[in-house]
C-alpha cells in the first residue's frame, strides 16, 4: 500500500513573461527535490506552496484541506531559506523558540521545545549564541530546528546547503538526511546540486520552462534522462532517434546500441565510453566517426573533450591522453563508442 498523500497541488503562477503550471503531490515521509535550470520555476513553486507568491490558478490541499487561500503565517509549513534568515539579535534558543511562540506556546514552553530541537541537531551547547557567533553549518542547523519546531506537515527547503563550503556541506548534508528520515510530514527541496538531490530526495521532479518534463526515483532519472538538461545533470550524452532493433538512426549518424527497440527512442551513453584516436583505429568498431575538437576542459579527475561533427558529444580522457594525442581545439580525431555502453529506451 502506498504512503498517504500529504500535499496534493496544482501550482499555477502567471507573469507577463513566464507561466508556471505544475502538479506536485508529496506523500507522508517523502522528500521530493525540484530540479531545473535557472528561471525554470523551482523557487516560484516553493514560494507558492509557502504562500509567499500569489497563485493565479490551481490549488493546494494539505491533508485533504484546501490551504491555497490561507496567508503564509496560517499554513502549517516550515521553511529553511538559503541564507537562513535568522534573527541576528536573538540567541539560537530564542530563534528556534520563535516559531512555537507564534503558534501560541508560552515563553517557557517555547524555550523547552527549542532546547529539545537544539539537542536533536547537536547544538545544545550553542543555545545562547547569536547567529553572528555561529558557523555557516551551525546556522543552517538552527534554521532547520526552527522550521521543525512548529511540527509542520510540510517542510520546504530552498537551496539549504548552497551557502556552505564543500567540507561543511558534506557533514551537514549527512545530518540533514537523518533528520529528513525522521520527519513524518512531506518535504520539498529546491536545489541546483544533482548530488544533493540524489542523496536527500526519494523522488526528483525536473522543471523546465514552468512545466514538469521528467520525474521519478533518482536512479531512474539518472539512467533514463529525457531532456538535454537532465542528461548534463547526470553526466550523459543524450540523443533522440529512430530504432530498428539494435540500430538507431540519429540526425547525422547511425549507432549500434545494447538495447533493441522499434520506433522513436532516446540514446544515452557516458563520456567515459568514448575512446579517441589520432588516426582511424584498426579493426571494425561498431560505432565510429571522425570529429573536430570543440574544447578541452578539466572535469574532476579527468579531462573532458567536447566533440563536434556528425555527432556532437563529450568524451572523458586522462591528462596523459591529452598530451599523447595532442588534443587541441580545432584538431581532428576519430571517436569510437562501445555498443555495450550505448543504451536506448523509448522516447
Amino acid at each position: 500500500m502506498g504512503r498517504r498523500v500529504v500535499i496534493e497541488s496544482r501550482l499555477v503562477v502567471g507573469r507577463p513573461a513566464f507561466r508556471l503550471d505544475i502538479g506536485l503531490d508529496v506523500a507522508a515521509g517523502e522528500v521530493v527535490a525540484l530540479l531545473g535550470p535557472n528561471g525554470a520555476g523551482k523557487t516560484t513553486a516553493l514560494r507558492a506552496l509557502a504562500g509567499l507568491v500569489p497563485m493565479t490558478g490551481g490549488h493546494i490541499r494539505l491533508d485533504g484541506e484546501a490551504i491555497h487561500d490561507l496567508p503564509a503565517e496560517r499554513r502549517p509549513i516550515g521553511m529553511v531559506f538559503q541564507d537562513y534568515l535568522l534573527f541576528p539579535h536573538l540567541s539560537a534558543l530564542d530563534n528556534v523558540a520563535f516559531g512555537p511562540r507564534c503558534h501560541g506556546a508560552s515563553r517557557k514552553e517555547g524555550r523547552r521545545i527549542a532546547r529539545e530541537w537544539l539537542e536533536r541537531v547537536g547544538l545544545a551547547e550553542h543555545a545562547s549564541a547569536r547567529p553572528g557567533e555561529l558557523s555557516g553549518g551551525q546556522a543552517q542547523r538552527v534554521a532547520l530546528a526552527r522550521a521543525l519546531a512548529v511540527r509542520p506537515r510540510l517542510l520546504l527547503l530552498d537551496e539549504p546547503l548552497a551557502a556552505l563550503d564543500a567540507h561543511t556541506r558534506l557533514d551537514v548534508r549527512a545530518r540533514l538526511r537523518r533528520h529528513l528520515d525522521d520527519f513524518d510530514g512531506a518535504a520539498v527541496l529546491v536545489t541546483h546540486d544533482p548530488l544533493e538531490a540524489m542523496v536527500l530526495a526519494d523522488r526528483l521532479v525536473v522543471v523546465e520552462g514552468g512545466v514538469v518534463v521528467q520525474q521519478g526515483p533518482p536512479s531512474a532519472v539518472a539512467r533514463h534522462p529525457r531532456t538535454g538538461y537532465v542528461a548534463r545533470l547526470v553526466g550523459l550524452n543524450l540523443y533522440r532517434g529512430v530504432a530498428d532493433g539494435h540500430v538507431v538512426r540519429l540526425e547525422g549518424i547511425t549507432l549500434n546500441t545494447a538495447d533493441a527497440h522499434a520506433g522513436p527512442v532516446f540514446v544515452a551513453f557516458p563520456p567515459s565510453a568514448v575512446a579517441l584516436y589520432r588516426h582511424r583505429p584498426d579493426g571494425t568498431p561498431r560505432n565510429l566517426w571522425e570529429a573536430t575538437i570543440g574544447g578541452v576542459e578539466r572535469h574532476g579527475d579527468s579531462v573532458r573533450v567536447l566533440l563536434t561533427g556528425p555527432l556532437d558529444a563529450s568524451a572523458d580522457v586522462t591528462s596523459a591522453a591529452v598530451a599523447e594525442l595532442d588534443l587541441r581545439p580545432g584538431g581532428r580525431v576519430w571517436a569510437a563508442l562501445k555498443a555495450t555502453e550505448t543504451h536506448a529506451y523509448p522516447a
